[in-house]
């Protein structure tokens, strides 16, 4: 016959196992609704997009979707803003890119004297509130005929953009083990062939987050497409500020645009979603 300390020891094991189900259900549902919380305000703008005008404020969970919203925005020249922030924000990513990562692959690689103040005076730039930078852009960017353009945006995203580059990619570049250069270079490799095939690919998730940081930065920019633009090359975020009028503010209109407004992002981070995370957490380790 069993005795009650084997009954004990063979239940013991099930005990502990449906304690870790308990706590892992627990987990996971918490983890479940916490995410339902965070994306309610972009779920309830999805829906009041799709709500006829007249219910667009009603808590009821059946309705009868409509497109008029859509229609109304493809109708006016809200289209013409999308496309305006889509060119802006690529071109300062680009140009960030393209001048940042270079420049941060020196600021890692080279040691020279002041190199750190120059890294420092670097990161001062995006310390300064964007209101100081207002008045000398406007004042510039109408001599030189850049205000109103999409290119003299891109350059003025580019000032604060290439900080941010320069920041991140010095940290991911510091985690690539410099024999690796140093081999190439002993095999013949010039300095800029061994940045363009070893250190390049290996930043690639580094690239991708930091890709993602200035596009969403650039897209978002509200102040500075405000004060420098009029008609030619205002930006999305500004043209939604053309639905608050003094009659009423057009609610179905600002939900259908700011439905809009997002599908850039998440397709952007969808595409390298499988560099963002690794990208995010890799600049931190060190070999």
């Amino acid at each position: 016959m069993m005795t009650v300390q084997h009954t004990e020891a063979i239940a013991k094991p099930f005990q502990h196992a449906a304690r870790r189900w308990r706590w892992k259900g627990i987990r996971t549902s918490s983890a479940i609704l916490l995410t339902f919380l965070l994306l309610s305000p972009f779920l309830w703008m999805v829906v009041m997009a799709f709500r006829p005008a007249a219910e667009v404020f009603d808590l009821t969970l059946w309705f009868t979707p409509t497109l008029d919203a859509f229609r109304a925005l493809i109708a006016g020249h809200f289209l013409d803003s999308f496309s305006h922030s889509l060119w802006v924000s690529i071109l300062s990513t680009l140009f960030s890119l393209l001048l940042g990562v270079p420049a941060a692959w020196v600021l890692t690689r080279w040691r020279f004297r002041l190199r750190h103040s120059v890294a420092l005076w670097i990161l001062v730039t995006r310390m300064a509130p964007p209101i100081a930078f207002t008045i000398p852009f406007f004042l510039a960017w109408r001599w030189l005929g850049l205000q109103d353009t999409i290119i003299g945006l891109a350059i003025v995203y580019l000032t604060f953009n290439l900080a941010i580059v320069i920041w991140l990619m010095q940290t991911f570049f510091a985690a690539v083990p410099v024999t690796l250069e140093e081999a190439a270079w002993l095999d013949g490799c010039s300095l800029w062939r061994s940045f363009w095939h070893i250190s390049l690919p290996l930043v690639k998730p580094g690239l991708a987050a930091t890709a993602i940081l200035c596009f969403i930065f650039s897209w978002n920019d509200f102040f500075y497409a405000l004060i420098l633009t009029r008609t030619n090359a205002i930006t999305a975020p500004v043209a939604i500020v053309n639905f608050l009028q003094y009659e009423g503010w057009e609610w179905s209109k600002i939900a259908a645009s700011g439905t809009l407004v997002m599908l850039p992002v998440v397709a952007f981070t969808l595409l390298v979603r499988r560099y963002l995370v690794h990208g995010l957490t890799a600049g931190g380790l060190k070999d």
